[in-house]
């Protein structure tokens, strides 16, 4: 069963890392029981093929072959959104066309390389949709780091407003909170429709993005438990409680975010929870050092210390 994504996403939407084995292949294995581990964390719905997944050291083949498997053993339960931004519309079409097959819920798709004015990012959004068609849900993504490409509060209204498709805006520019806002306040003033917006940047600024409008985080952390709690108690109106912890995580979040390296912590976090076989990043990639694992676990030991004292369950990586 297909479960299309829609303008009321909500929650944490985890971007998964893509596992391989110690030889680099895509190790299947791991992904089953990484599907099943996001499951059991209560996410909402599952993004894969992102940037952290590593989706520019996969053939086309190979990611197909991954969000295949994806979906089978997520059977319907939850969306897959997949991301299959490229530089060009004929490799981002057919990947659109052959995941959407296979049950997808919608893509996720990032403007091209160096476009430089307002109606280039209009026309490369405009041309592809015509291409794919208006019955393939996207999520609109907005990340200057990666794309280079700044996107305008008016030129995100007007393509929300003039393709239907488009139902989830994920907002990752930084900083980015008074973008958010004015996001909103068009929405409020009756410019546009409303759409999900879904933040990422690592959920640095998850609970000042939630109180700005956001209807929860598509991002990735190697505990994405404290994705899911924190925004549960949040939406409950529990925003101190959501606060308090936040701050416990926060200086394993803040390690987990540094340039070039996040993903290596990312995956050793979930091979030390026995979800992956292997902390593999593709070559090249990062990978951690004898000190880089001590100081993951004086972390890890903090965090313990900080759960304990506040009456919460420890991560199985943490003990």
């Amino acid at each position: 069963m297909t479960r299309l994504i829609d303008a009321d996403a909500r929650g944490v939407w985890i971007i998964t890392p893509t596992p391989f084995t110690d030889n680099g292949d895509l190790d299947l294995e791991s992904t089953d029981r990484m599907v099943d581990y996001y499951m059991a964390c209560g996410v909402d719905g599952l993004t894969i093929l992102g940037i952290m997944g590593e989706a520019n050291k996969l053939t086309q083949d190979e990611s197909i072959d991954f969000t295949g498997r994806v979906l089978q053993r997520v059977d319907g339960r939850i969306p897959v959104v997949v991301g299959v931004s490229a530089p060009g519309h004929r490799v981002a079409g057919s990947l659109t066309a052959a995941v959407m097959d296979l049950g997808a819920g919608g893509i996720m798709l990032s403007p091209a390389l160096g476009l430089r004015t307002e109606d280039q990012v209009y026309g490369y959004y405009e041309s592809f949709i015509n291409e794919i068609g208006e019955d393939v849900p996207i999520v609109l993504q907005d990340y200057p780091p990666s794309s280079q490409v700044y996107m305008s509060v008016a030129t995100i209204d007007r393509l929300i407003k003039d393709f239907e498709s488009i139902v989830v805006f994920k907002h990752e520019d930084c900083p980015g909170l008074r973008k958010l806002t004015r996001l909103r306040a068009d929405e409020d003033a009756g410019l546009r429709r409303r759409v999900s917006i879904l933040t990422a940047n690592g959920a640095l600024y998850l609970l000042q993005e939630l109180r700005r409008g956001a209807d929860g985080c598509m991002t990735g952390f190697g505990l994405p438990e404290m994705l899911v709690e924190a925004c549960r108690l949040f939406f409950a109106g529990d925003a101190e409680a959501a606060e308090d912890l936040y701050d416990a995580y926060l200086p394993l979040v803040r390690h987990e975010q540094q340039p070039g390296f996040g993903l290596a912590v990312r995956k050793e976090l979930l091979c030390r929870n026995g979800v992956i076989a292997c902390a593999r990043a593709r070559a090249p990639g990062p990978a951690l050092d004898a000190v880089d694992r001590q100081e993951l676990e004086a972390l890890l030991a903090r965090l313990d210390r900080r759960l304990a004292g506040m009456g919460r369950p420890v991560p199985m990586a943490a003990q």
